[in-house]
């Protein structure tokens, strides 16, 4: 049986420090030895669906766990049974016989729920292919940054859920395997996998992002793209005012060419000093796609100018002493961040895999976001700066661009988005100090998101008006899949019945 039990019930602690199960019976789903990657799930799915039987005659609530990655508490649920699901991480090459008529099968990888986005990536690069986008660290299972709505960062694209194709997913009741309506995998392969076929656009919307509520992810066919390589550029320069209508406009173009080069940049990032924004120099990084070569030397993820949002140098002195917060920030700023090549370096060049890194434990960083519509950059960056200036925080504000993102309940749900991340000590200042950005946006009429992952001060009646109808799609998405009141209350969690997802 590829489920064990790991020791007695007892305390865990997510990746980051930052939240805590008490009193959790802690279980593990394992890769078998199974030739073949249908096989090998349809095994542990049954496993899964098992193991759900038996906390439902316990009355005990589950809870997924990957790497325990998500700085928020949307994984914790004490007195519950948790699953590690880590080591259960291989990945499958997909033959053009699996794949229906139409389809094709070059660029899917069949892939079990513990891989991280590392894994999935180092595999797809051995085949020539690449993921197009993921978050700023590769440390997430790619199932579980996939049901929290990691925002991806290249602006002509989505969130990582983009690249889910299909899903297995088990319930008490059902092991599912879900594609859109088109379909994507033959029927023969989606009956060797044991599943229940379901094709059907808004279940597989509600699925590529389910939060943690729909059921136990067990397998997704992830896509990808040919391999490719990027060029980073990494600066810091005094951003003038006007550049920030650029940005809201989506002129990358014309942001690029006055601070790096003149070009069509594929990723833009902009980290300001919040104090006095536009007279301290800003922290910037552009990536350039250019097609793949092997004739390039290889440079480590710090050469490549990875690893930019570490800013937990100097926390406690950025909130012990208020009165030099915006030198001390600036000097964070530097120290922390000006290692990536610029202009005028020889050019470094990397995979996409390449230019990313693993985060170390953030347990005293503060982490929290909001996506707004990027036409209102302008206006939102006056506000978050006037905040800071008035009432303090000891967080850098960090501004990046997406496209929508594909999933129901997906954050970034503008036709072109600005994702703001706000990252700082761990502190009752810092709290406040998003506190009350996110209040100012919601008393001026701003409409914006919050990453399920991330602190977010988020509740049930916060998240209807942020998705309408599309939480009322995903809620008839996931009556549909478990349309069994107990069955949903066995994925809760008092985040998530916060929420109102598990009701």
């Amino acid at each position: 049986m590829p489920i064990v039990p790991l020791g007695e019930a007892g305390r865990w602690t997510n990746y980051h420090g930052t939240g805590v199960c008490e009193d959790a019976a802690r279980f593990a789903l394992r890769s078998g030895d199974a030739a073949r990657g249908r096989d090998e799930i349809a095994i542990a799915a049954t496993a899964v669906r098992q193991w759900l039987g038996e906390a439902l005659a316990r009355r005990k609530r589950v809870r997924p766990l990957g790497a325990g990655w998500s700085p928020s508490n949307v994984n914790i649920c004490s007195d519950a049974w948790l699953l590690h699901t880590r080591r259960f991480n291989r990945s499958f090459r997909i033959a053009p016989g699996d794949v229906r008529p139409g389809v094709d099968a070059a660029g899917l990888m069949l892939v079990e729920a513990g891989a991280l986005v590392d894994e999935v990536s180092d595999k797809l690069e051995e085949q020539g292919r690449s993921l197009w986008t993921s978050g700023a660290g590769n440390g997430q299972t790619f199932a579980g940054a996939a049901a929290t709505g990691t925002h991806g960062s290249m602006v002509k694209h989505g969130g990582i859920q983009d690249h889910i194709r299909a899903i297995q997913l088990v319930t008490p009741s059902h092991i599912y395997w879900i594609e859109p309506a088109a379909g994507v995998m033959d029927d023969g392969f989606i009956a060797a996998t044991g599943s229940t076929l379901l094709r059907d656009d808004d279940i597989f919307a509600a699925a590529q992002l389910p939060v943690g509520a729909l059921g136990i992810v067990t397998a997704l066919v992830v896509d990808s793209v040919p391999k490719f390589l990027v060029r980073p550029i990494q600066n810091l320069r005094k951003v003038e005012p006007a550049a920030i209508d650029w940005l809201a406009a989506g002129d990358f173009r014309r942001f690029s060419a006055a601070y790096a080069l003149d070009r069509d940049p594929d990723f833009v990032q902009m980290i300001v000093n919040p104090y006095k924004p536009f007279k301290r120099p800003a922290m910037l990084r552009f990536l350039y796609v250019e097609p793949w070569r092997t004739d390039y030397d290889r440079a480590t993820p710090g050469e490549m100018g990875a690893g930019y949002d570490a800013l937990s140098l100097l926390g406690r002195l950025l909130d012990a002493y208020p009165w030099a917060r915006g030198a001390l920030l600036q000097f964070a700023m530097k120290m922390g961040y000006a290692a990536g090549p610029d202009v005028d370096a020889p050019p470094v060049y990397g995979s996409w895999g390449e230019g990313l890194d693993t985060h170390r434990p953030l347990a005293d960083l503060f982490n929290a976001s909001v996506t707004i519509d990027r036409g209102d950059l302008k206006h939102v960056f006056e506000l978050i700066c006037d905040v800071f200036t008035r009432h303090g925080g000891s967080t850098a504000v960090t501004v990046r661009f997406m496209e929508r993102a594909q999933g129901l309940l997906a954050p970034a749900r503008f036709t072109h988005n600005a994702v703001i991340d706000f990252d700082g000590p761990r502190s009752p200042r810092t709290a406040d100090a998003y506190a009350r950005v996110v209040e100012l946006l919601d008393s001026e009429g701003v409409a914006f998101t919050r990453h399920w992952a991330k602190s977010c001060h988020l509740n049930a009646a916060r998240v209807a008006a942020d998705y309408g109808e599309d939480l009322q799609r995903w809620r008839v998405a996931r009556d549909r899949l478990i349309p069994d009141p107990a069955h949903r209350a066995l994925f809760g969690s008092p985040v998530l019945d916060g929420l109102g997802l598990t009701g």
